[in-house]
């Protein structure tokens, strides 16, 4: 890769509302060859009311379009939290969380959208396909969430499949609490 340069800082997308909050940063590294992105993003949580909620859904509105317009000049990583959690598998108590935010079916409707038609990988899940009680990346600060692992994957590595290919390895580290979260890291290996 070539050695960063000012101009490869992304900071922002929307240049409005959510630019506002500092949701997005990418940092892009080009060659004569390739184009790639690796981006750290904050989506928003709807937990603490409608109008934050709304929030969310305008949001995803415009973050559709937008990493639709990326994957079509570059190859990206999405690193975040994007505050849903998007299949059953993906959160303790499902049932009883279906008109929440983070698993409504709006929200989880649009992950499905963004990883079928959208062509955009969930890795961990092209890694773990199966996997329950050990994939969550987030929990509750109430109660016993944490001690009784009743909790959501809301952490991602989204990427294109070009670089999706490259993931070989994932760990969700939890030897340590740092926050409600634990973070997710996956091994890429691009040599081939």
């Amino acid at each position: 890769y070539t050695r960063l340069e000012p101009s490869d800082v992304i900071v922002g997308f929307d240049v409005g509302e959510f630019d506002a909050e500092g949701r997005w940063v990418e940092l892009r590294f080009d060659t004569p060859h390739r184009k790639h992105s690796i981006i750290s993003a904050y989506f928003p949580s709807g937990s603490s009311g409608e109008e934050r909620q709304q929030a969310k859904f305008r949001f995803l509105d415009l973050m559709y379009p937008h990493l639709q317009r990326l994957k079509a000049e570059r190859d990206f990583i999405l690193c975040g939290d994007i505050n849903i959690a998007h299949k059953e598998a993906d959160l303790k108590n499902w049932r009883s969380n279906q008109k929440n935010s983070g698993f409504t079916p709006e929200e989880r409707a649009w992950v499905t959208k963004l990883t079928t038609e959208g062509g955009i990988v969930d890795v961990y899940r092209q890694l773990e396909p199966d996997t329950t009680d050990t994939c969550y990346t987030w929990w509750s600060n109430r109660g016993q969430a944490y001690a009784n692992n009743v909790g959501w994957r809301l952490d991602y590595h989204l990427a294109t499949p070009a670089l999706a290919a490259g993931a070989r390895t994932v760990d969700i580290y939890k030897a340590a609490k740092f926050s409600d979260h634990a973070p997710i890291t996956i091994g890429y290996d691009w040599t081939t």
